[in-house]
């Protein structure tokens, strides 16, 4: 037996029968060593010694670092310090003979003044405790956690360790490519390099020059600036900087968020920042305030994946606001709108809008867009839909409104969207778009009307189908010095188009008259001769401006079936008066044919045959709106409109005494005189919830899908031919919705990284 080994193990065995409170685990001694060199396995008496906790702990340090061969004595070195160092496995490995006793005699110092000196008792006492070490693994876990916890404190040192003299760092060792890092409490040398951290003895510039020849040779030529730099570069990558390099990376997280909610609601493309934007940035910064300042934008990470990650967190952000908001609004009811169109990929898109209560008033925001694999019928909507609603835990019942257009997938009485959804909410109203059916309303045209329709639009087509002709009729408008503007395609799915087109071809009718002369075309140099034709033409020009004028004030947000109702029970009241007008031979509501005759000294008895036609069209287009607008209910819409005016007993019995404190309350009349209708009816939820529900019921669905063909207009922006694969709904909703994402919250869940 070496002579080492007999010495540790008599004093394992002295310290043993010392310490009789210790009960040693049974070990299976190595075969090089002979069964007497083996610890005693015998337990001492209680009584044989006082208990001394000191003792004890020590007695388990010395014994966990200098047993060879014994299971008790290795295992338990390990965990201590494998649990002090971080590493959480129990395996055993191979014990280090030839020098322990210093490691035991750390251990009882940390034992005593380290940071987690507690820890290490309580794993000290589970060891003496027990006959298997593998009992105090939760011990063991509980001290590698506060060695974790702890990494930054200074370990304690003794005496010994005190006298240890300790370099710092100069200036001139940058010469040789060095900078200094903090670990654990002692300044290092690193190189700025290779990034190698040394030893703290190593802080000498002879160790220092060795490792630069040896290591960095082909860097001999670098001047100290080029070393300055790299270590500030270094210095900026480390995670523990120090705070200042924390909120600059904050700060560069949030701005990366911030950057791409514009790029997101100017409807750009993701690599619009990293194309453009920053370089941009950079030389204005550059060249305005310095180079230095240049590297704080280069933490600001705006790549094209970085700007679609960010995206999708503020699209998911706001997405979450909005479904909160439906749940939580005071009055749980919500109206949508939705209608589906091809994308430039020629898939089928379906896009839905919800309006619900918040803040005290009615608040329209972007719900969904959803893709349409395969077909488009009625089922496949609503399956889209209702996989919504059920995956955000949204009811049916909820909903009390739905408005689409009159495609028959969306109307159909027996299979349509509308049905399906009053299958399932059976108190929703159903709505057609109105802009649709004004539309639909405007078509109508006598026949004489329509045959010179057809004429201009054919003298505009052929005028347009040419690039020659193009530029010739330019070229003529020039010479002739008539307005420099060119003609209008006629587009039967545009609602304004006609209005426009007709308006610009009886601006150019002289110089029209001139080019088809000049190109021999009789057919449409006699349209723009005629003077009957162009007085038609003038009051086609006049009725399509006031219909689109009626067409403009329908679109836009935030109104109401009760808004636009009002709109087109206003328009057939002028019908009514126009025709009575021109029976008195008055044209002032017409201001274009007025002017013609005007101009041209039309007398009365010329003027018959395009007065008939005239009130003819008058009528036919009041007597289409009366058939595709019919009246709305008197009281529920009169209650909403001017509740003060309604008699009780027109009010069903279940809000008539709210009705009656209703109109017998000062206060209420005045805040109906100073509000709007849905911001008045929403503050009377509170105070009259019954018949506040019953007149929100009807305010609150929507009246156009206007919202949808404006969001498919910026589809259109979005998903262009170059970006034909992108799955567009979380642009759409970061470029459509009122809801701002809250970044800072984002910001707060994300690694204070800039590439993160």
């Amino acid at each position: 037996m070496p002579r080492g080994s007999r010495i540790r193990t008599s004093r394992v065995t002295l310290l043993a029968g010392r310490a009789p409170q210790m009960r040693a685990a049974p070990r299976r001694a190595p075969a090089a060593q002979p069964p007497a060199a083996a610890a005693p396995s015998a337990v001492g008496s209680p009584a044989a010694a006082p208990r001394q906790p000191g003792l004890m702990a020590q007695m388990a340090t010395t014994a966990a670092g200098v047993a060879v061969g014994s299971a008790v004595g290795h295992t338990l070195g390990h965990a201590i310090t494998g649990g002090f160092s971080g590493g959480g496995s129990a395996e055993p490995t191979k014990p280090d003979i030839t020098y322990q006793e210093p490691q035991g005699a750390q251990l009882q110092n940390q034992q005593s003044f380290g940071p987690c000196s507690l820890e290490i008792k309580q794993f000290l006492e589970c060891a003496q405790n027990q006959s298997d070490v593998k009992l105090c693994e939760g011990f063991n876990e509980v001290l590698r956690q506060c060695r974790i916890a702890n990494v930054d404190h200074p370990r304690p040192v003794d005496h010994g360790e005190r006298n240890i003299k300790r370099r710092k760092y100069n200036e001139g060792f940058l010469q040789y490519g060095f900078t200094s890092t903090i670990t654990v409490g002692i300044e290092r040398p690193q190189c700025v390099i290779c990034g190698v951290v040394l030893s703290a003895e190593s802080m000498k510039p002879n160790k220092l020059k060795r490792h630069f020849e040896s290591k960095h040779s082909s860097f001999a030529g670098k001047d100290t600036n080029y070393f300055r730099s790299k270590a500030d570069g270094l210095k900026k990558a480390r995670p523990d900087t120090g705070s200042k390099s924390n909120k600059q990376n904050v700060a560069a997280v949030e701005t990366s968020y911030l950057v791409a909610l514009r790029i997101a609601r100017d409807m750009k493309p993701h690599t619009f920042a990293e194309h453009l934007l920053f370089p941009v940035a950079k030389d204005s910064v550059r060249v305005m305030i310095g180079d230095e300042f240049v590297t704080k934008l280069s933490a600001v990470s705006l790549s094209n994946d970085t700007v679609r990650r960010r995206i999708h967190d503020m699209s998911a952000d706001i997405l979450d606001q909005v479904v909160q908001e439906i749940k939580s609004a005071p009055l749980p009811i919500c109206s949508i709108q939705l209608d589906e169109s091809t994308d430039v990929a020629n898939c089928s898109q379906l896009m839905v809008y919800v309006r619900y209560i918040n803040d005290g008033d009615f608040k329209d925001e972007f719900l969904c867009c959803k893709p349409l694999e395969r077909t488009a019928t009625a089922l496949d909507v609503f399956e889209a839909v209702d996989s919504f609603l059920r995956q955000h835990e949204i009811s049916w019942k909820s909903i009390c409104g739905v408005c689409t257009d009159g495609a028959p997938a969306m109307l159909g009485c027996q299979s349509g969207f509308q049905r399906l959804v009053l299958n399932e909410s059976p108190k929703a109203i159903g709505a057609h778009c109105m802009l649709h059916l004004q539309t639909l309303a405007m078509k109508t045209l006598p026949q004489d009307f329509q045959e010179v329709m057809k004429s201009v639009l054919s003298s505009v087509n052929f005028v347009k189908a040419s690039s020659l002709n193009s530029r010739l009729f330019l070229q003529l408008c020039n010479d002739l010095d008539g307005p420099s503007k060119t003609l209008l395609l006629h587009t039967e799915g545009r609602w304004l188009s006609r209005g426009k087109v007709l308006k610009r071809i009886f601006e150019l009718r002289d110089e029209l008259k001139t080019f088809f002369n000049q190109k021999a075309i009789r057919q449409f140099e006699a349209l723009f001769s005629d003077n009957g034709a162009l007085q038609k033409v003038a009051y086609l020009v006049d009725i399509f401006t006031i219909l689109n004028e009626l067409n403009l004030s329908l679109q836009g947000p935030n109104s109401t079936c009760l808004d636009l109702s009002e709109k087109i029970h206003s328009f057939q009241m002028k019908l009514q008066l126009w025709q009575k007008k021109l029976d008195e031979n008055k044209f002032y509501m017409l201001p274009t044919l007025s002017a013609f005759f005007e101009e041209h000294d039309i007398e009365q008895h010329k003027r018959i045959t395009v007065v008939i036609s005239v009130k003819e069209h008058l009528d036919m287009l009041a007597s289409e709106i009366s058939w595709y607008f019919p009246n709305l209910p008197e009281i529920p819409f009169a209650l909403a409109r001017s509740p003060f005016s309604v008699k009780a007993e027109d009010v069903p019995e279940t809000a008539q005494e709210e009705f009656t404190r209703l109109t017998n309350s000062d206060a209420a009349r005045a805040d109906f005189s100073t509000m709007p209708v849905t911001q008045f009816w929403v503050k009377c939820l509170q105070s009259y919830p019954v018949l506040s529900e019953m007149v929100l019921r009807l305010l609150l669905p929507f009246p156009t899908t206007y919202l949808c063909e404006t969001g498919f207009s910026s589809l259109l922006v979005i998903k262009s031919k170059y970006r034909s694969r992108l799955v567009v709904e979380d642009d759409l909703r970061c470029a459509l919705a009122k809801t701002t994402p809250r970044i800072s919250d984002l910001v707060r869940k994300k690694q204070s990284q800039p590439s993160h």
